[in-house]
C-alpha cells in the first residue's frame, strides 16, 4: 500500500497539474503533492525498517535499505525544493520571463520527474530501470529548455544528445545482461529481475557481465556526470530554472549513481576481479581532477556548482569503487549530504540571482547587506559543499580519504590537491558575492530561505552526531554493496 501511494502521488500529481497548472494555486498544489509523497515515503521506511526487505507485484518491485533510503531523500529534497519554487517561480513569472503555460508545463513535468526518479529507484527489473531512467531524461529535457531562450534551447538538446547516446549504451549493456542471465536464468523478464540475477551472480558468464558493466557504466556514469561524459550538466544547471538544477544536482545524479551501483554487485559477484572496482575509481578520480581545475574558470555562479557537483560525484563514485564497509558507508553519507548541501546552496543562489539580476558573478555582490539570510545561506552552503568541519560533508570525505590512505594510497594525494585547488577556486568566488559592495535591489517576494536552513542544519547534524537508526540504515546499505 505505502509503495503504491509512493509512486501514486506525483503520478496524479502530474496529471492533476497538467489540468490545472494555470491556476493561481498551482504552487501550492505542486507543494501538496509532494507533501504526500514525503509522507509516503515515510511510511515506506518504516516498513522497510519493521520488515526487511519488501518484493511486491510478482517480485517487479524489490525495497532494501539500499533503495528506501534514497526513497526519502529523494521524497524530502523533492518537498523541499517544491516550497522554494513558490516565490521563485513567482517572481520569474511576474518578471516575464515564463508565461502561465510554461509554469503549468514545470509543475506537471516537476511531479512527473519525481515520478520516474521514485520508480527508477524500487523498480527490481533492469529493463525498467533503464525505460524510467530514458523517462527521466525527456521530463528534464522540458525542464531545462522552459525559459525557450537561445542557450535554455541549446543546454537542453546538448543535454538530450548526450544523455540520449548515453542511456543506448546503457540499454545495449542490459541486453549484454539478459544474454548473460538466459543461459542460467532461461528467458522470460525473470531473467532481468535483479534479485534473481544476485542470487546466481556466480554463475553468470564473466566476459560477457565485464561487457555488460563497460556499457553500464559508461550509459549510466552519463548521467551521473562523470568525466568525460559531463558536458551537458554545466549548461543544464546554468540556463534550466533555479529548482530544476536543484533536483537535477540534489537527486537525479544519485538515481544515476544507484543504477551504477547494482550493476557493479553483479558485476563484482560475476568476475571475482576488481576490474568494476578500478573503472570507477578511474572515472571518479578523473571527473575530481578535471572538474576542481574547470571551477576557477567560471563567470557564472550556476555553472560554477555544477562543476562542483561533477566533482562531488566523482568522489561518490571513487568512495563505492573501493568498495568493503567503510567505503560504502561514507559514499552513502556523502551522497546524503551532497544532495542536502548542494540543493540548499541553489535555492540560495536562485535568490541571489534574482535579486541581482543576473547570474554572472562578478554581478552578484554584498549579499551579506542586501539580504542577510540569503548572504548566509551561501556563505554557510558554500562552506559546508568545501568540507569544512564540523559539517556532514567533512565527515564523509575524512572517511574516504583515510579509506583511500590505506587502501588506495597512490590516489590519495590526487584526491588531496584537488580538494584543495576546488577549495580555492570556491571560496575565492563566493566571498565577495557575500561580503562585497551592494549591487541589487530588494526583491517584491520575500525569499524562500526556510529550506536552505532546515538542510544545513541537517547536514550539520550529520557531521557532528548520526542518529543510530540511520548508521544503522547506512551500514545495511553497506553491506548489500559489498
Amino acid at each position: 500500500m505505502e509503495f503504491l501511494l509512493v509512486l501514486g502521488f506525483p503520478l496524479a500529481g502530474g496529471l492533476v497539474l497538467a489540468a490545472t497548472g494555470h491556476w493561481k494555486r498551482a504552487a501550492e498544489i505542486n507543494s501538496a503533492f509532494s507533501l504526500l509523497t514525503l509522507l509516503a515515503a515515510a511510511l515506506l521506511t518504516l516498513r522497510v525498517i519493521e520488515h526487511g526487505p519488501q518484493l511486491l507485484f510478482d517480485e517487479e518491485i524489490f525495497i532494501d535499505p539500499l533503495n528506501v533510503f534514497l526513497v526519502a531523500l529523494t521524497a524530502f529534497v523533492g518537498f523541499t525544493t517544491s516550497l522554494f519554487s513558490r516565490p521563485y517561480m513567482r517572481i520569474e513569472h511576474d518578471h516575464g520571463r515564463l508565461s502561465s503555460r510554461r509554469l503549468r508545463l514545470y509543475h506537471s513535468m516537476f511531479q512527473m520527474f519525481s515520478f520516474t526518479m521514485l520508480l527508477a529507484l524500487t523498480t527490481n527489473n533492469m529493463g525498467i530501470l533503464w525505460v524510467s531512467m530514458e523517462a527521466a531524461t525527456l521530463t528534464t529535457v522540458l525542464l531545462v529548455s522552459l525559459y525557450r531562450t537561445p542557450a535554455s534551447l541549446e543546454a537542453a538538446w546538448k543535454y538530450f544528445i548526450l544523455c540520449g547516446v548515453g542511456i543506448a549504451q546503457a540499454l545495449f549493456g542490459t541486453i549484454l545482461l539478459y544474454f548473460a542471465a538466459e543461459k542460467v536464468l532461461g528467458g522470460g523478464s525473470g531473467a532481468l529481475l535483479w534479485t534473481h540475477l544476485d542470487a546466481v551472480k556466480g554463475q553468470l558468464e564473466p566476459t560477457v557481465l565485464s561487457l555488460a558493466f563497460v556499457f553500464l557504466l559508461v550509459g549510466y556514469g552519463t548521467k551521473v556526470g562523470l568525466v568525460p561524459l559531463h558536458n551537458w550538466l554545466p549548461d543544464a544547471h546554468a540556463e534550466g530554472p533555479t529548482p530544476v538544477s536543484a533536483v537535477l544536482s540534489g537527486l537525479l545524479l544519485n538515481v544515476a549513481l544507484y543504477a551504477v551501483v547494482r550493476c557493479k554487485v553483479l558485476a563484482d559477484g560475476a568476475l571475482h576481479s576488481n576490474l568494476p572496482g578500478m573503472l570507477m575509481m578511474g572515472f571518479g578520480l578523473l571527473s575530481v581532477v578535471v572538474a576542481a581545475f574547470f571551477l576557477s574558470r567560471q563567470k557564472d555562479v550556476k555553472r560554477l556548482f555544477g562543476y562542483s557537483s561533477i566533482e562531488h560525484m566523482g568522489i561518490i563514485t571513487f568512495a563505492f569503487g573501493m568498495g568493503g564497509p567503510v567505503a560504502s558507508f561514507a559514499g552513502l553519507l556523502h551522497m546524503t549530504v551532497h544532495s542536502l548541501t548542494k540543493s540548499a546552496i541553489f535555492f540560495a543562489v536562485g535568490h541571489a540571482a534574482q535579486k541581482c539580476g543576473s547570474q554572472a558573478i562578478d554581478d552578484i555582490r554584498g549579499l551579506i547587506k542586501l539580504s542577510p539570510t540569503v548572504g548566509w545561506g551561501l556563505m554557510l552552503g558554500a562552506l559546508a559543499i568545501l568540507g569544512m568541519p564540523p559539517s556532514g560533508v567533512f565527515a564523509s570525505e575524512f572517511l574516504i580519504l583515510t579509506t583511500a590512505m590505506k587502501e588506495q594510497p597512490w590516489a590519495t594525494p590526487i584526491l588531496l590537491i584537488a580538494l584543495g585547488v576546488a577549495f580555492a577556486a570556491i571560496f575565492g568566488k563566493v566571498q565577495p558575492m557575500v561580503f562585497g559592495e551592494p549591487t541589487a535591489k530588494r526583491l517584491p517576494h520575500k525569499p524562500a530561505m526556510l529550506p536552505v536552513f532546515i538542510h544545513l542544519g541537517l547536514v550539520l547534524m550529520l557531521g557532528l552526531w548520526i542518529p543510530p537508526y540511520l548508521a544503522e540504515w547506512y551500514r545495511q546499505a553497506a553491506k548489500l554493496i559489498g
